[in-house]
């Protein structure tokens, strides 16, 4: 697997679009569309969504992944995106970060899920520098052993999209809608 160095992170054009407090929802259907109608390179970023939603990866089970009794008690919406990866709760306190890009939007990328991974962690890399002991595991993105982003993707014949999901702060209660997922990288299974 070739993965480009940190110092040649450079990609081609890419069109910025900056948001606060958009709905996740109207989000991913502004992906979905610039996914499979553009051709040009986007990187939408998102300063939170103003209510707490369940975004579940377009495999996931209700059913292994969410406590439905209190979820359908509190009412908290849950929405299945079109991309894989696993299941979230997000609200104000989260950092919403895309890339949807060409095929050859970065040079020497391939378009495999763990390329794409370790291209955006050395991009963070350099972002998160001085902040903490940032890194990529397995397929999260962590400050010393704590996951603070997810991420999930979807690969097409000519582009790509890699949307993470920061979770800056959140709130105790939110997480008890979500079940522990059955498959969990290794790091996360010790106490």
């Amino acid at each position: 697997m070739v993965i480009p160095q940190a110092r040649n992170l450079h990609l081609s054009r890419m069109n910025l679009v900056r948001l606060k407090g958009l709905p996740i929802l109207q989000q991913l259907h502004i992906e979905e569309k610039l996914l499979r109608a553009s051709s040009e390179n986007w990187c939408i970023m998102n300063d939170g969504t103003n209510d707490p939603t369940i975004v579940m990866g377009v495999s996931g089970k209700p059913a292994e992944l969410l406590e439905i009794e209190s979820v359908l008690r509190d009412q908290v919406p849950v929405i299945r995106r079109f991309t894989g990866g696993g299941t979230v709760i997000v609200d104000q306190s989260t950092v919403f970060v895309t890339f949807i890009c060409g095929k050859d939007a970065v040079p020497g990328l391939q378009l495999y899920p763990r390329s794409i991974m370790s291209w955006s962690s050395l991009l963070y890399n350099k972002v998160f520098q001085g902040t903490g002991d940032f890194h990529l595991r397995e397929n999260d993105y962590v400050f010393g052993s704590q996951k603070f982003g997810g991420n999930a993707q979807s690969i097409t014949k000519n582009r790509w999209i890699h949307h993470t999901s920061f979770l800056w702060d959140y709130k105790v209660r939110n997480m008890a809608y979500l079940k522990n997922p059955k498959r969990a990288p290794e790091y996360r299974l010790v106490s």
